[in-house]
């Protein structure tokens, strides 16, 4: 039996001994380098200054949410500019956010706001699917990438028949293009129960672009299959 490495002939089978050692050292090396992101993560993360309500840290810009009973939101300028190119381009222009060092999100509630705050210092969040779905939007919004990714990640995870088409549309609205794919092929995947769904109408009715996509994409599949396996035909 040879090495699955180097293809000398090992005396007990499986790795040779250069190769175990070799392979061992190399274990090693990473499991340090691991350690070394970590402890150089924790260096550069941000403390939230939700953290520290009753003293933030020297912010110097806060966030309103749409309930203006509910308290504002703190954060530093810094900050938001360095995750956001949206917030860079208010804060580093004459905007009236920078002349008053307030930032009014009028379509999230204080909740979603505080974990977008959170998320832009710490880069974590606890989700369910409503959260992602708003985190998704404010991500989109304000061009904040890993956040975007996050949360389609998250959605992803939790597609199902049931939710697919709802998904999919929404993935279209804010150009979340992974999780587009996903509700996609799951769609695709079970074309003979989707005429019998309460939302196929309604792509119908409202967005029959949409529909004809859908189309488009499982007649390709259909094709594809065709072309793989020419031998089978199916009924009409």
């Amino acid at each position: 039996m040879y090495c699955s490495s180097c293809r000398n002939y090992p005396d007990d089978g499986g790795l040779c001994n250069d190769c175990y050692v070799k392979t061992g050292e190399i274990v090693e090396e990473l499991l340090r380098e691991i350690e070394g992101l970590k402890a150089k993560i924790a260096f550069l993360r941000f403390s939230s200054p939700l953290d520290h309500r009753n003293h933030p840290y020297y912010t110097d810009i806060v966030l309103h949410a749409a309930s203006e009973d509910k308290p504002s939101v703190p954060a530093h300028k810094a900050v938001l500019v360095n995750r956001s190119p949206v917030f860079k381009a208010m804060l580093e222009n004459e905007m009236a956010e920078k002349r008053s060092g307030t930032i009014k999100i009028s379509d999230v509630s204080h909740d979603v706001l505080c974990e977008f705050v959170n998320y832009i210092y710490t880069a974590e969040v606890c989700l369910d699917e409503q959260m992602a779905c708003e985190l998704l939007e404010l991500a989109e919004k304000y061009d904040i990438k890993h956040l975007k990714a996050y949360c389609e990640k998250f959605l992803v995870s939790k597609l199902n028949w049931e939710n697919s088409i709802m998904n999919y549309v929404f993935a279209h609205q804010l150009n979340a293009k992974h999780l587009l794919r996903a509700a996609l092929s799951l769609i695709t995947d079970n074309m003979s129960d989707f005429t019998k769904r309460e939302e196929y109408m309604e792509l119908v009715e409202n967005n029959p672009r949409l529909l004809v996509e859908i189309y488009e994409v499982y007649l390709c599949k259909q094709d594809s299959a065709a072309a793989q396996n020419p031998f089978h035909s199916e009924s009409p």
